[in-house]
């Protein structure tokens, strides 16, 4: 796993969770939700909990939040 990917999966475990605004701002990474599906194929537990907020213009909108449950050791 390289560069994006990487990226996300160090972040996820570092803080648990990312939206997709957190990827583009932080790796630029635009499509996360691919990103996600396929950790999701690797087998690893990303819950996606759907989120309320505003968009740029203020208008209320929804987006997701990709949480990964490790397991205990």
């Amino acid at each position: 796993m390289r560069g994006q990917r990487a990226a996300v999966l160090d972040f996820l475990k570092t803080y648990g969770s990312i939206t997709s605004r957190q990827a583009i701002d932080n790796f630029g990474a635009t499509r996360l939700a691919d990103i996600i599906f396929n950790f999701r194929k690797m087998g690893m537990d990303i819950e996606t909990k759907m989120m309320a907020g505003k968009n740029r213009f203020g208008e209320a909108c929804q987006y997701a939040k990709y949480i990964l449950h490790e397991e205990e050791q």
